[in-house]
This record gives C-alpha cells, structure tokens and sequence, in this order.
C-alpha cells in the first residue's frame, strides 16, 4: 500500500542521510488517504537507524509512536497508556488490563483521518506477551470488518533477525495481514564512504572493512570520529574500535549477546575465530577448532539464522558451502581484537596494532576486499561490463590434477545473456594489498582450462583482476587487446 499522491509526502528531514526509499515507502503509507486499515512491518539489524526514521516519520505525519520495551505485560500497558494520552492530549491515561484494550484504542486514531500508529522494537513486546501477535491480527481483522473508513496505518518495527523472521514472514498471521514491507538495510559500501565523508577509496576499503555500512557506529559509537585522510587510518583504529573506553570497542561481542537463543557463546566465539583466520567449510571449521563435526554445524546454522553469518554455495562445487561472517566489525574482532584481548589490555594499542596490522591486511581487509567486488559485480557494473546481466558473484574452486592443489577463484559471476540464466560472464582474482600482472593472468587461464575441460561452457567468461593497489605493465598490455578486464579501487568506487 503506497499514496496515490506522492506530491503530498512530507520532505524528508535534512539531516537524514539517504533512506530515500524507506521514507518515501514510509511516509506514503503513513499518509495514503485510502480507506481501510492497513499493516507496514520494518525489519532490519541494530543500529541502522531504524527508530531514527520511524521517530522521523511520525514527526512528520502527527503519527503515534511507542518503542517497545523488554518489560511485564502490565508495564508496558501503562506506558502505552501514558503516551498515548500525551499524544491525545487526554486528561489521564486510560487503564488497560489486556491487549486487546490498548489496540482497539490505538486503531480507534484512525477513525477520522489517516493515522500512524507505530509501534518500534515490537519483538521486545511479544517477548512478555506470547499472545500479541494474535490479539494484534484479530483487532486489524474486526476493524476492517465493522468500521471499514478506518484509516489507522499500524507500523511494526523490529530488529533480531530470527525473531522478525518468525513474527513477520512466510505463514505468520501478519506477513498475511502486511501490505507494506520495508528493510532497513545497511548502507552499500559507496554510500558508506559518502557517509564517512571519504574520498579515497583505498581508505574507504579499510575503514568498511571495520565498521561495514552501519551508520550509528560513526554517529552514535564513535561521536563522529572519522580518519582524517589515508595516513590517519592507523591511529583512528587506536583510537577507536581498540580504545576500550569508546563504545565502539565493546560493539562486537554485544553483537552476540543480543542473541539471547544463541547456541553456546564459548563454541561461537571459537567458531567466529576460526572463519576470520580463514576456514570456511564446517569440516574445515570443526578441524581448526577441536569440536565435533555435528556441533560445529549447529552452531553455523544458529548464527547464520541470526544474520551473524552468510552461507555461501562453492561457484563451482554446488555441494560445498563456505561460510563467512557477515557484520564486517565481527569480523574485526575475531581476527585481531579477540586473539590480542590481553595485550591491548596490557600494553600500548598503537604497539599492539602495529604488531597486529600485516594480519589486518590479510585476514580482514583482503576477504573484505573480495567481497566488496563481488558486491560491485552485481550492484554496479555495467551490461557492457560482463557482456549480460550479473546476477550472482560467488567464490570458486577447481581441483587441478597437476598441482593436485584446488585453484581458487573470489569473483566468479553469472547472470543473463541473450536470455540465457546462469551464463558465467566471468572468472576473477581479487587481490588487495598486491599488484597484479602476468602471472595472475595465467592462473586465470589455467582455471578457465580446466572448466572447460570439466564441461563447463566459458565461451563468455571474461578473465578479470581487481587490485587494491594496481596491475602491472603485462596485465595493461593484455587489456588494451581485450584479453582481460582491470578493476582497481576507484572503478569500485566510481564506476561501472
């Protein structure tokens, strides 16, 4: 459900970065003048500025909002009551027993104009009140039933991952009832670099290889502290995410701990480490750690189903799946701060991240890099780029009976191509902190060769590298005769 007149939206605050969409799908169903109750439900991760928005919208449209609370039923009855009279300008708050009670006094805003009614971090309300949902979809349904001009428009927000999952999608009573859904999203690497006001985008790179696209770890976790340039990002990360008296620092295992259905914290801390040095298959995985096959795999499937981790089918060995961390500052953690908690407890940040920072290098910013490529391959890059459609971008391996060693692959995409699904447009080496040339080109061919040999059509493969850092004399030979594709920092940043 959307406005039919979008000339009417209220103008989105200045001083929100972006959010376009989200506010237009917002604010156009907070407004929609169509009779009829109607249901928006707002998911997204922690600090991604969902109650910012929400708060932004009611201001706006005169709308109710309530944020949810982890408290007793009658607790948060009574201070649903209390608001609700401040916004209702009503000589005392009423006083509910039941659910029941408080919706049907909620939707009742609606009975003469379109109303919001919002009601943020709504899980935090089921937790204490199982029911909720229920009594919330038989309210929606008899208000349709009886008083059908109602224009109430009920927003529900919320932020686990697997809890929004059970509450607002596939079968549940609401997803049914819904005619609006909105994502909040963190911000995709390009935007997060406008955001952190940078320009460079190999500085770009290492600061989201720390903080991701999360907007309140700058606004909220590290007061606006930004690297002035290239040649503070070290004293930044000391500064910052490796200062224990910034909230930054704390951020990742809070990540965790709001999991509160999560396997064992001990298990998952070890499997986190594990992944950030490298491992990303569950036997691989189990194997660094010492744990049983069957554990381990609990724990990945717990994790990925709270968003803490994204599995991911091998490009060309559908059988396997690779794990990677999916909170970029997770990641972080688990690769350098976890490994190193004593030392930075005990001795100076700026030695112990010196000491540290090859592995930084390595562990964090190269996977990050390569992802980050796969992300521009599906996101930014041009048809003319790949010859098709991009659709997915995917890491690959292909065993190599000479070396008897799998080769490897981080950006292997497909898409469409004369209307052709699953087409390979192209098989790419990702490399960081090294610049390529010839030799990386070879390797190239040799994986082409032997997907050929292995069945796979690579008529349309493009060989491509992406470098951190830059390509060499042979590789920018080889692309002036088409013979490779050459994607450095800046194209991620800046083109298509």
């Amino acid at each position: 459900m959307t406005s039919p007149d979008a000339t009417a939206l209220p103008a989105r605050p200045d001083r929100m970065f972006d959010r376009a969409d989200e506010w237009a799908e917002l604010a156009g169903f907070a407004r929609d003048p169509r009779p009829g109750p109607a249901l928006a439900l707002v998911s997204g991760q922690r600090r991604q500025g969902k109650t910012f928005l929400l708060e932004a919208v009611a201001q706006a449209t005169g709308g109710f909002y309530f944020d949810g609370q982890a408290a007793a039923e009658a607790e948060s009855l009574r201070r649903l009551a209390e608001r609700l009279a401040e916004h209702t300008g009503a000589a005392k708050p009423p006083h509910w027993h039941h659910w029941d009670e408080a919706l049907d006094a909620l939707l009742a805003l609606g009975d003469d104009r379109p109303a919001p009614v919002i009601l943020d971090d709504f899980p935090e309300l089921v937790g204490h009140s199982p029911a909720l949902p229920s009594v919330l979809h038989g309210a929606l349904l008899r208000v349709r039933r009886e008083r059908p001009a109602n224009r109430a428009r009920l927003i529900l927000s919320g932020a686990r991952p697997a809890v929004v999952r059970r509450l607002f999608s596939g079968a549940s009573a609401l997803h049914g009832l819904a005619s609006t859904e909105v994502a909040v999203r963190p911000f995709t690497f390009r935007k997060a670099a406008r955001f952190w006001g940078i320009r460079a985008p190999g500085l770009a790179v290492q600061v989201h290889a720390v903080v991701g696209g999360t907007p309140a770890y700058r606004t909220d976790l590290v007061c606006d502290d930004a690297p002035a340039g290239p040649d503070d990002f070290d004293d930044w990360v000391c500064r910052t995410v490796l200062n224990p008296r910034v909230p930054l620092f704390w951020e990742a295992r809070h990540l965790l701990e709001q999991e509160g259905d999560c396997a064992d914290r001990a298990l998952c801390h070890s499997v986190l480490v594990a992944i950030a040095a490298g491992r990303s298959s569950p036997g691989g995985i189990a194997d660094r750690i010492g744990a049983p096959l069957t554990e381990v795999s609990h724990v990945l499937s717990a994790m990925a189903n709270h968003g803490l981790l994204e599995a991911e089918a091998d490009a060309f060995r559908p059988g396997l799946t690779r794990y990677r961390i999916a909170e970029p500052l997770l990641a972080f953690e688990h690769a350098l701060a976890w490994p190193h908690r004593a030392a930075l407890e005990q001795e100076d940040r700026a030695t112990v991240w010196h000491r540290v920072r090859p592995a930084f290098d390595t562990q964090v910013a190269a996977p990050h890099f390569a992802q980050l490529c796969r992300d521009w391959a599906t996101t930014y890059a041009a048809w003319e780029t790949f010859g098709g459609e991009p659709r997915t971008a995917v890491r690959g391996t292909v065993a190599d009976p000479e070396s008897r060693t799998p080769l490897s692959a981080e950006v292997v995409v497909r898409g469409t191509a004369d209307g052709r699904p699953g087409v390979l447009l192209s098989v790419g080496l990702a490399r960081w902190n090294e610049i390529m040339d010839g030799p990386h080109l070879e390797l190239l061919r040799r994986i082409l060769s032997l997907l050929t040999a292995a069945g796979e059509d690579t008529a349309q493969a493009v060989p491509a590298c992406y470098s951190g850092v830059g390509f060499g004399p042979e590789l920018r030979a080889a692309q002036t005769k088409g013979e490779v594709l050459l994607i450095g920092a800046d194209r991620l940043y800046h083109g298509e």
